[in-house]
């Protein structure tokens, strides 16, 4: 069975490919170096479209009206300019009614774009840029450790990251934080005060990075304009020891927050890079791995949820459950030293 992993490494090589929605320009070059702020792709696109129905407006017929529209494609036009103008002692005219671009003409109508919005893709990582995508996007490469979360609210940012948790059970509170914390990603642990983020906010800091958070914050946590990544859940669970040590050891180091909306589809997920010097390039890390002794494993679902622990066995077959289910599962030793078994499908591999 294959297992759904979450990556928690020390050292890897990080490659993201970063994708405009719909047809624009890279302003990058290859091989140039980028932040995680810079803005690697444009597009300009219009939010709606006008249909101008000249025929109908001036009671004629479609081939007539096309003889009398005096706008083509590709062009742009501001409110109340000219489309067609009926001749005779008294012209009618149709005007246009936004300004817009013109992306149709004929049968007697002219179809415009307007409402055009230009939407900017930030490279959302530091590293350089290894591949371009022609009028989408590009691919960008770093090296670093790379601690993945379960929840992000879609902003990016990088900054100097001082912890404020004494423990992966810490509650972050707002009288722990003061103008000295301005500019930096803070680590905290557990936040349920919408205060602590409303001060994050008025100092500003440039990003938070939380082992749980009440559910109750999520819209306030939205609104906020740093990045703020979840490692592993809501409510008040406690970060988990291998994502808290190695941020602890990387303690006042730039560290980059890449807070994108967990999408199972396409893969993404809020994550933690913390870009460090290597002299060699190392691996990048498997997407795909099936489940087998020795893993380290965290489970996904209460009574044990959030507890890392190693794979000692895959159970043969079915195994009939307390809740009298039968599943695949297997033997899981948690770190406090106990036995416990567990279905496959609530434990997922990390590294």
């Amino acid at each position: 069975m294959l297992a759904p992993i979450t990556h928690i490494l020390g050292l890897t090589t990080i490659v993201r490919e970063r994708m405009l929605p719909v047809s624009g320009k890279t302003v990058v070059r290859l091989n140039q170096k980028v932040s995680a702020t810079d803005v690697v792709a444009v597009a300009e696109y219009a939010r709606e479209h006008v249909l101008i129905d000249v025929s109908r407006n001036l009671g004629i017929s479609q081939d007539a009206a096309d003889q009398l529209i005096r706008c083509k494609v590709g062009d742009r036009l501001s409110q109340d300019m000219v489309v067609a103008q009926a001749r005779g002692v008294m012209p009618r005219t149709v005007r246009v009614p936004r300004d817009g671009k013109v992306v149709a003409v004929g049968g007697g109508q002219v179809l415009m774009e307007v409402g055009e919005t230009r939407l900017e893709l930030h490279a959302g990582i530091p590293g350089m840029v290894v591949n371009i995508i022609p009028d989408r996007g590009v691919v960008i490469q770093t090296v670093g450790a790379l601690i993945q979360g379960v929840w992000g609210n879609g902003h990016a940012d990088t900054g100097l990251m001082l912890p404020l948790a004494e423990g992966p059970d810490t509650v972050l509170t707002p009288n722990q934080m003061d103008v000295s914390l301005r500019g930096s990603i803070i680590l905290g642990c557990i936040c349920q005060d919408p205060d602590t983020l409303r001060t994050a906010a008025e100092l500003p800091v440039r990003g938070l990075i939380l082992a749980s958070m009440s559910p109750e914050l999520i819209p306030l946590a939205l609104q906020v304009r740093f990045p703020i990544v979840v490692l592993d859940g809501f409510g008040t669970q406690p970060m988990n020891s291998a994502a808290y040590k190695l941020l602890i050891t990387n303690a006042k180091r730039e560290v980059t927050l890449s807070a994108e909306h967990y999408d199972r589809y396409s893969g993404n997920r809020p994550e933690v890079i913390i870009p460090l010097p290597v002299t060699d390039q190392p691996a990048e890390p498997r997407n795909i791995e099936a489940f087998a002794p020795n893993q380290q494993v965290r489970v996904r679902r209460s009574p044990y949820a959030g507890v890392f622990g190693t794979l000692v066995d895959l159970k043969p077959g079915l195994t009939t459950l307390p809740s009298g289910l039968r599943a695949l599962a297997a033997d899981v030793k948690l770190e406090n030293g106990e036995l416990i078994v567990v279905p496959l499908v609530n434990l997922e591999v990390v590294g």
